[in-house]
């Protein structure tokens, strides 16, 4: 919960609830927040800055039991695993015989890997029994039958067999509702809408309004999410209320969901490129959290399945105009790719919570006030973690989709948020680093700090149970807030320091690389840097700034990497005030890009980490510029503390792109804002919440009807997915159809298209011709069409076979734009993107959905 000074009037709001209309389940559960709040001490000191992020050492993450269960360790060291010293790693899983055995999920997941790499890995699994599979409980359903809603294998409870729309009347019932829900207008654009003669009698719908369609989606659909909960929130006269899933039941539907059987992941492993032996960090399994925690439980429950939480939290503005907010928290698990958490369609992440906002203007003191609204988003997020103490310690029983039990132990992992809600998670005050001891006067110098003592900090709140009175105190010489009882307190197997991962999209692009331009707009001048911007030549993959970058407000995190793109070759030579030499500033501009570039690395590896690290070193090298021009006095501040971090944390728990702000982000569009849209803007809660659960029935009951109109089942026909070994890929459609032969010439420029086509089809009939042959055979060949197809785009992959592509921008393509008028009847000129191609004997392309030629 976002309790920056800033935004300290923009908490918690909920007006009067009626639950029995709205089908939303009472938990019963209340919890009070303690008025010993008022009389503790805040000594927090605000500060501007946002974001932040956090280091790790692989050697030091262990644990220890105590009364309360298995916690993380203190920083004490400990050798780290080797990749061959367990004899874990030697013995195969032993599997029960009556045991159904899943495909090899793992086998899609270094597929996916090589073929990003496009080169040959190895790795080395855990091994042991780590994620062996377990007989089917007694009372667990058969194969056929998934326990969250309907299966995919069979109608809805109670609806007849012979109409696979059911409980819809016929197809056209069912798509008109799935259009309603998914695209269509608001309730009472519907409604009116089936009120116009015969529509409804020519649709032959068996609903005439919206509330009719909302029954039908409510008693005789089922999701595999579970139902939305309510707890209350009572504090200082007021009551507030928490909406909130079942969290144990969400791991369930995700882990469970048919369509990610084959690419789950069970056990960790420790991947290596084969050409040079360097370690390769990727999705969470890679990293060496998932195999120091697998360690720790295999010593007392051997064949554990780890389902690592990944939690994310951020407050939305919902309304255009105005100061409405949401809280929403999302849930997704470290099993899945990441390739598939990050995209909304796959519905990867799960929609977990919305916690309660309110503005809290009955209590005058600020401090006092944001000691609250924190304390409640520990209260809150208690609440809704509370199941995974023990199913973390013992397990569950846990089906994939494929059917296949095992015993997963649900453990919290990772909180993904923007500096001010890491700030908050872990208890710290803003302007400090949310993951280690420094200070916030050594936040501007690169160093190595050790993380926060979490034995201590947890000792400092148990004080509030045992003197009261020296509770304020005792997290103050912590260097922690005054927290009742932080909701991480007694997770299993949860060092919360640890579980703060690097955040692309606060941190580098609306952070350091925001803060960047504003300096080298303050030291050259601005009119220069737009007319600089102005000048540079169209390209089809570099976005050009019509009217320069001083203009832009409300800048995106794509448009500061568009910017980023540019920016170096914008001050390349520009001279400095005074005659001073530009090197320190261009060096460390470049530093910082180079950092911004290989930090967003789908994979990474030693020797790219290595290479981060370097960057690092050379701009806090050439810092110095900035200060000597006067544009800064210092760099205490948090986001550019976070970048020492990066390296340990890529190592522990994998790339950075798997944790992005920017995912939860695009979240809030399809989960809160819309949501927000669909309600009447009173009572929103509610609404929004039921509004989140009819989308999730028709998706969910969108895949049933594909796959019983397909006609079978997911994971029966199971087969490791295919990926494309091609270095050309083309679109599926051309951009235009049969462009005439006399076009191609003159707008295209391929004046011997015709001339060209025929040598190569007299080549390829003849492959062991000479070329006066090829010649001849040419004029003997005519074309049976007057145009053909032409596709503006093709892709290609530029790496060597000898180098694995660690970035996305070793995929590139060429593009073509023949001149043409636009719509205002302006003449827009050609552009053609240059490219060098071998077409020597030896090198033979291939084409995607094409033969090698």
């Amino acid at each position: 919960m976002d309790v920056d000074e800033d935004e300290e009037d923009a908490l918690f709001g909920a007006d009067d609830l009626h639950l029995e209309d709205l089908n939303i389940e009472d938990s019963g559960v209340v919890i009070n927040v303690d008025q010993e709040l008022d009389d503790i001490e805040d000594e927090e000191d605000e500060f501007e800055e946002e974001e932040e992020i956090e280091p790790v050492d692989e050697d030091t993450r262990y644990f220890y039991h105590d009364e309360d269960g298995w916690l993380p360790a203190k920083r004490s060291a400990q050798p780290a695993p080797s990749s061959t010293q367990s004899s874990q790693q030697k013995q195969p899983n032993v599997i029960p015989e009556d045991v159904p055995v899943a495909p090899d999920a793992g086998e899609a997941g270094r597929r996916t890997l090589e073929a990003n790499l496009r080169e040959p890995t190895y790795s080395v699994r855990y091994g042991g029994f780590a994620g062996a599979p377990i007989p089917a409980p007694v009372d667990a359903m058969p194969k056929e039958k998934i326990k969250h809603g309907f299966t995919m294998y069979g109608p809805p409870p109670g609806e007849p067999d012979d109409n696979i729309y059911a409980p819809f009347a016929s197809r056209t019932n069912w798509l008109f509702a799935r259009w309603a829900k998914m695209r269509g207008p608001g309730s009472t654009a519907m409604t009116e809408l089936l009120r116009i003669p015969l529509v409804k009698e020519k649709l032959g719908l068996s609903y005439s309004n919206a509330n009719e369609l909302n029954r039908i989606i409510d008693t005789r659909l089922h999701g595999r999410a579970p139902r939305f909960k309510r707890a209350k929130v009572e504090m200082a006269g007021e009551s507030f209320d928490l909406y909130f899933r079942d969290i144990l039941e969400c791991v369930r539907a995700l882990y469970g969901n048919p369509d990610f059987a084959r690419y789950l992941v069970f056990q960790p492993e420790k991947v290596y490129s084969e050409a040079n032996n360097e370690r390769l960090y990727h999705d969470m399994y890679t990293g060496t959290w998932w195999w120091a925690t697998q360690r720790e439980l295999e010593k007392e429950k051997p064949g554990a399945t780890i389902i690592p939480l990944i939690i994310s939290s951020d407050k939305a503005q919902v309304t255009t105009f105005g100061n409405k907010s949401a809280y929403p928290v999302y849930l997704t698990i470290g099993n899945l790719p990441k390739e598939i958490r990050r995209k909304p369609s796959r519905q990867g992440q799960m929609l977990l919570a919305y916690l309660p906002t309110t503005h809290l203007n009955h209590i005058p003191n600020k401090a006092a006030r944001r000691r609250i609204v924190l304390n409640i988003f520990h209260k809150c997020l208690r609440t809704i973690t509370e199941p995974l103490k023990a199913a973390g310690l013992d397990g569950m029983p846990i089906a994939s989709g494929d059917g296949v039990w095992r015993r997963g132990h649900p453990i919290y992992a990772v909180h993904v948020g923007d500096y001010p809600e890491q700030a908050n998670v872990v208890g710290c005050k803003h302007g400090e680093c949310p993951q280690c001891d420094a200070s916030k006067l050594e936040l501007g110098v690169l160093g190595s700090y050790s993380l926060r003592d979490l034995e201590a900090i947890l000792d400092a709140h148990a004080k509030y149970e045992t003197d009261p009175a020296g509770f304020a105190k005792a997290c103050r010489e912590a260097g922690v807030k005054a927290v009742i009882h932080p909701f991480w307190e007694h997770l299993p197997y949860c060092n919360i320091f640890q579980s703060i991962m690097p955040d692309i999209l606060h941190q580098i692009l609306q952070g350091m690389l925001k803060h960047l331009v504003v300096w080298i707009k303050t030291v050259y001048s601005t009119a220069e840097l737009d007319a600089r911007c102005k000048a540079l030549p169209r390209n089809s993959h570099v976005r050009h700034f019509f009217h320069g970058i001083s203009p832009l407000s409300c800048v995106t995190g794509k448009e500061h990497n568009d910017v980023a793109r540019i920016l170096l070759g914008l001050i390349i030579d520009l001279r400095l005030p005074n005659g001073m030499s530009s090197a320190r500033l261009l060096k460390a501009t470049r530093a910082m890009l180079d950092f911004l570039f290989l930090s967003q690395y789908p994979v990474q590896s030693d020797g790219t980490l290595q290479r981060l690290e370097n960057a690092l070193t050379v701009f806090h090298d050439n810092k110095q510029i900035f200060i000597d021009l006067g544009i800064r006095k210092d760099f205490n501040f948090p986001k550019l503390h976070s970048f020492s971090h990066y390296v340990p944390n890529i190592k522990w728990k994998g790339s950075a792109d798997n944790f992005d702000t920017a995912y939860a982000e695009r979240l809030h569009i399809d989960l809160t804002k819309d949501a927000y849209q669909a309600s009447n803007h009173r009572d929103e809660l509610p609404q929004m919440t039921r509004w989140v659960e009819h989308k999730e029935k028709i998706l969910h009951f969108a895949e049933y009807i594909a796959w019983r109109e397909g006609g079978s089942r997911p994971f029966a026909t199971y087969k490791p997915p295919i990926f494309p070994t091609t270095r050309i890929k083309l679109p599926k459609t051309p951009s235009r159809y049969n462009v005439q032969w006399p076009d191609i010439e003159s707008l295209y420029g391929a004046a011997y298209i015709k001339d060209a086509i025929a040598r190569y089809i007299a080549k390829w009939n003849s492959s062991n011709a000479i070329p006066a042959q090829i010649e001849a055979a040419a004029l003997d060949i005519h074309f049976p069409v007057d145009g053909l197809p032409v596709y503006h785009r093709v892709g290609f992959w530029l790496g060597h076979s000898q180098q694995h592509p660690l970035s996305s921008n070793e995929y590139d393509s060429i593009v073509v734009k023949p001149k043409r008028i636009d719509t205002l009847k302006r003449i827009v000129p050609a552009r053609f993107d240059t490219a060098l191609i071998n077409g020597g004997d030896s090198t033979r392309i291939s084409i995607e959905g094409e033969p090698t030629i």
